[in-house]
């Protein structure tokens, strides 16, 4: 263990015996340094800590994965780019836009054909016009929540059919929307190969990176070790987490859905500072990674209004970053509030996971924890004290 990161076993150390978080665990790998820490409970209401078999709930660091997966298909001339999504999923053919009008006698949706097809490429930087349901009143986010697009007892089916009849929030290749496109790409994946991502993903990661307990749909055995949040002291509530019983969903979310352990994320995030590689076992090209971490969104690109609450990991002018395939890229030294180079890269997930990779520094970071309140505070003073540790 790397002495020059011991700042960050004290202080998470400190925020969970004050009760600011249940537990977490940190792998920090630097030049050839490995810093490694696990601390707290994965549910401290019954007094069980978090050890080498917990789960936890990746959240949208799924998409990193499945992002990882697609791209496998296209090295292998299975999937293009540019191709229209509507090729692999025909429900998807004739979507409309919605843009909502005011007048004396209020708001109202009205809706207008595409310029043009959404793309492969616009699932995987998130310029599809898809969306969610849950973050702000938008007509057609309302839409959404009216459509049930979040239930979980429904079929990948069910939710296509319902797509094809609700309306995109933007026209494709011209927003940055946060939203269902990486669900979407999930289900292409499984179109192509006719199998599901979980077959999919192991397949192409997790198998191939020795990540043996990684899954969608973890084993009823293995339901029993899944990290919980704790009781929000503010609130008095247990936080919900949207992937919570995603174990049990007719359809599995290559967006949010993935649940696995520190030691296999960590060797994801190895890989990813790898390029492609890790100990022999090549995932992607460099060349095709490189493609992948390189900012994809047009230079026209507007952005959605909910983007500005992902504060410093907003893939936005103002934030120093565009977004690649898959992952936000810093452009800009500068700009951003967090520490770091230009041409790291990162994603996150609402229950409290994050990683970066800085090739610069020779650097992968991440952090596993439940705790989706404190997740802004947790990401922020992480790349703080590493940054503050590196030569």
């Amino acid at each position: 263990m790397s002495d020059r990161f011991q700042k960050l076993a004290q202080f998470f150390s400190e925020a969970i015996a004050v009760g600011d978080i249940p537990g977490a665990h940190l792998t920090i790998l630097y030049r050839d340094e490995r810093f490694e820490w696990t601390g707290g409970y994965r549910d401290r209401a019954a007094g069980l800590a978090i050890d080498a078999d917990t789960l936890f709930r990746l959240a949208s660091m799924t998409k990193m994965v499945t992002s990882v997966a697609a791209m496998t298909f296209v090295e292998n001339g299975r999937l293009d780019l540019g191709d229209p999504v509507s090729r692999y999923l025909p429900e998807l053919a004739d979507l409309k836009v919605g843009v909502t009008k005011r007048d004396a006698s209020g708001t109202s949706l009205v809706l207008e054909p595409t310029h043009r097809p959404m793309t492969i490429q616009d699932l995987l930087r998130h310029t599809s016009g898809l969306t969610y349901g849950q973050f702000s009143d938008s007509l057609v986010q309302q839409a959404y929540r009216e459509a049930g697009m979040s239930a979980h007892e429904q079929t990948r089916e069910d939710i296509l059919a319902k797509l094809s009849t609700l309306p995109l929030a933007f026209q494709p290749g011209t927003t940055f929307e946060y939203g269902m496109s990486t669900d979407v790409l999930g289900w292409v994946l499984e179109k192509i190969a006719d199998r599901d991502l979980e077959e999919i993903v192991s397949r192409t990661v997790t198998a191939p990176l020795g990540m043996t307990s990684s899954w969608f749909r973890p084993p009823q055995l293995r339901l029993g070790n899944l990290a919980q949040p704790q009781i929000d002291p503010v609130t008095g509530e247990i936080p919900i987490l949207g992937s919570r019983n995603f174990y049990e969903a007719g359809w599995l979310s290559g967006g949010h859905g993935l649940f696995s352990t520190a030691q296999d994320f960590g060797r994801f995030a190895a890989m990813l500072r790898g390029r492609g590689t890790l100990q022999g076992a090549r995932i992607l090209s460099p060349r095709t990674f490189g493609f992948m971490v390189s900012n994809h969104l047009p230079p026209d690109v507007s952005f959605g209004p909910d983007i500005a609450s992902l504060g410093p990991l907003a893939p936005t002018p103002a934030a120093g970053q565009g977004f690649g395939l898959g992952f936000a890229v810093r452009m800009e030294a500068g700009r951003n509030t967090l520490p770091g180079s230009v041409g790291d890269f990162f994603w996150s997930g609402l229950s409290g996971t994050y990683c970066w990779i800085d090739p610069t520094q020779e650097l992968a970071g991440m952090i596993l924890m439940q705790s989706p309140n404190r997740r802004d505070h947790y990401r922020s003073v992480l790349r703080r004290l590493v940054y503050a540790a590196l030569d």
